[in-house]
């Protein structure tokens, strides 16, 4: 696909993803998905212009080869939200370019993304996930395992960790503080306060793991002694829904947005739940708001005496 694109168009997206990742501190994820995009957009506009496009000639598109493109992507299976997420791409890399090169991209920025409903988080009921942690370690062989998988889905729950940041402590974080300082997407540093639960189900694997705890090594070790596979607790959160007959969007990252979820429920403000998550935009932190308020008018639905 690259020999659709030419040097100077490649170079760019070799500096604009060297500048994403270096300035805006982009996740290897992010700069994975950007590339992506980009390269299929180029490869397309190579078949549909008929040969390879210059930084100018990318630039300066009209809104009918942006809307060819768009076109194309959907009749190869391309859903709605993966569309709107590459034009955001293409967009991103089209000012960029325009910006250094002194041109005028005011068609292909115009460009709108198709519309989407985005979807709710999925938490679980406050009872439930109180289950999941009482339960999490039933199936495990050994005693330390079960200990670890409760430790994780505790911080997961009681602090709104992603489970690549819980999976990303060290030893140095035995015992947990008060206040965990979690480094999330992007690099961007957020404080978390920890509850005593949370400290006690850490200090209760740590006692039991048969692995030395050292500051430099990760935390949450696998059965060999290496890091935790986040697979393995997705695993444990797959066999305790089937005990507990959870529907299959009790996954882990369920956990966090049930944390989110009962804050909100119990008061918290939205501009708190968004420090505590590591949100960039309170607009993503906003989802939550339509999850409570979806819950409630389901409460009325069923308690309101219909005449």
């Amino acid at each position: 696909m690259t020999l659709a694109i030419s040097p100077a168009a490649r170079t760019a997206l070799a500096d604009w993803l060297a500048h994403l990742r270096a300035l805006d501190g982009a996740a290897d994820n992010t700069i994975k998905a950007y590339t992506t995009d980009i390269t299929a957009f180029l490869a397309f506009l190579a078949g549909h212009r008929g040969g390879t496009e210059g930084l100018a000639g990318i630039v300066t598109l009209p809104q009918t080869d942006m809307r060819a493109w768009m076109a194309h992507e959907r009749g190869r299976g391309v859903g709605a939200r993966s569309l709107a997420r590459a034009l955001s791409a293409v967009k991103g890399f089209t000012a960029w370019v325009a910006d250094r090169e002194g041109l005028d991209a005011t068609a292909a920025l115009s460009t709108r993304a198709p519309k989407f409903r985005r979807k709710l988080p999925r938490p679980l009921a406050e009872d439930a996930a109180l289950e999941v942690l009482a339960t999490v370690g039933d199936d495990a062989r050994e005693g330390w395992v079960a200990a670890r998988d409760t430790a994780v889905v505790t911080l997961l729950y009681g602090c709104g960790l992603r489970i690549s940041e819980a999976l990303g402590l060290t030893g140095a974080a035995h015992p947990l503080p008060d206040v965990l300082r979690i480094t999330g997407k992007g690099g961007k540093e957020r404080l978390v306060p920890v509850l005593p639960q949370a400290r006690d189900a850490v200090a209760a694997y740590a006692h039991l793991c048969p692995h030395t705890i050292t500051p430099t090594a990760p935390l949450f070790r696998g059965t060999r002694g290496g890091p935790l596979n986040p697979r393995l607790i997705s695993a444990s959160m797959e066999r305790v829904r089937a005990r507990l007959g959870l529907p299959a969007t009790a996954t882990p990252h369920a956990l966090r947005h049930s944390f989110a979820t009962h804050l909100l429920t119990a008061g918290g403000d939205l501009r708190t739940i968004q420090e505590l998550l590591g949100h960039a935009s309170l607009s993503t932190t906003q989802a939550y708001t339509a999850v409570d308020t979806a819950r409630l008018m389901e409460v009325y639905a069923r308690a309101h005496p219909r005449t």
